[in-house]
């Protein structure tokens, strides 16, 4: 089966609040001097700009308004997360098999002999991925249901012993004990370590994408 086989910190807005108007100012001293011992004196006096009529707005405008008002808003506030995936529900087979559909495809079935494309990730339990169809952007390429693949993934596609088939466009996940799997003697193993070591359960994300 190829190599080894099968969040934002938001902005918040300042109050939005109408400064006063500061208003000019116009200051003249007085032309003679003041007696001695006197301050100089300043006589202020304030012009009041007259305050502009309120625009009239119409229906459009204020829509337009609040249309804009909800973009910056949605830019500025922070991000609600994503809500997290429903954990999978597993259904064991009597064979020791368990999966768990995520997307039920709707597509023909794989038929036995038959060469299909399929993308996967796989991973221990630990949550350890070791390998990925994905990340090598090609699907895996094999025919189904004649030993090409671990016992696990036969039966996970093609469905029997209580394991219904998937349909092309589906997403499986299977929990595959070691007597399906690469059992005792592991896989990748090189130097007394191994990329799967002997007697894992393995957990594969399966797309079955089409027929090759």
């Amino acid at each position: 089966m190829g190599s080894v086989a099968p969040y934002s910190v938001g902005t918040c807005l300042p109050s939005l609040r109408r400064l006063p108007s500061l208003q000019p100012q116009t200051c003249n001293n007085h032309s003679e001097s003041p007696p001695l011992g006197c301050h100089r004196h300043v006589k202020c006096t304030v012009q009041v700009q007259p305050q502009a009529a309120p625009p009239v707005l119409n229906r459009r405008t204020t829509l337009i308004s609040l249309l804009a008002l909800d973009a910056i808003l949605s830019h500025s506030l922070p991000q609600q997360a994503p809500a997290a995936e429903a954990p999978c529900q597993f259904k064991v087979a009597s064979s020791g098999l368990a999966f768990c559909d995520k997307l039920l495809g709707t597509g023909p079935e794989a038929v036995k002999g038959q060469l299909i494309k399929a993308h996967y990730v796989g991973r221990l339990e630990n949550g350890k991925v070791f390998d990925s169809s994905y990340n090598r952007g090609k699907p895996l390429t094999f025919r189904i249901g004649v030993g090409e693949v671990i016992k696990g993934w036969d039966e996970g596609i093609l469905g029997g012993d209580g394991v219904p088939p998937m349909l092309a466009g589906g997403k499986r996940t299977l929990k595959i004990p070691p007597e399906l799997g690469y059992g005792s003697r592991g896989a990748g193993c090189r130097g007394g370590s191994c990329v799967i070591p002997p007697d894992s359960v393995l957990l594969f994300d399966v797309e079955f994408v089409s027929k090759a």
